[in-house]
């Protein structure tokens, strides 16, 4: 699977480690930044992230940030795109299974890097149920 990953300086860390997961579990990752932990903003990388999965580019998309909350506005932003703010393995899994999320968003300052593993772990192996989440999801798009 191709998978893009990107975030902010509060997620650089995270981003390297889960950028390895995947790597060793024989994904593709396309790494839209940031490059250290210096301070950036993070629209600069969530919305090229975006557009690479709203296009197809890639698969999926995983942004990290501080809270999750900024990264998930901006890919959101994009009318191909649902981000999703998961902070358990749970929600990561819902959030493909009832919501078709094509972005997952975590919040590098409020779960360990252990539980941010098994969120994404959980995103990556659930599918779409489609059924009656389709005709929701299929409600979202404004255009």
């Amino acid at each position: 699977m191709k998978i893009a990953i990107g975030g902010d300086h509060a997620g650089f860390t995270y981003k390297l480690v889960i950028t390895e997961m995947l790597t060793l579990q024989g994904h593709e990752v396309a790494d839209f930044g940031p490059s250290s932990e210096a301070s950036v903003d993070y629209p600069d990388h969530a919305h090229p992230l975006a557009a690479s999965v709203e296009k197809g580019e890639n698969d999926l998309g995983i942004l990290i940030c501080g809270s999750g909350n900024g990264v998930a506005i901006t890919a959101n932003k994009h009318q191909g795109i649902r981000a999703a703010l998961c902070w358990n393995e749970e929600l990561g899994s819902l959030a493909r299974l009832h919501n078709n999320a094509n972005v997952l968003c975590l919040p590098a300052r409020f779960v360990d890097i252990e539980l941010a593993k098994k969120i994404v772990t959980a995103f990556l192996t659930a599918q779409f149920e489609g059924g009656r989440h389709q005709n929701r999801v299929s409600k979202i798009a404004c255009a």
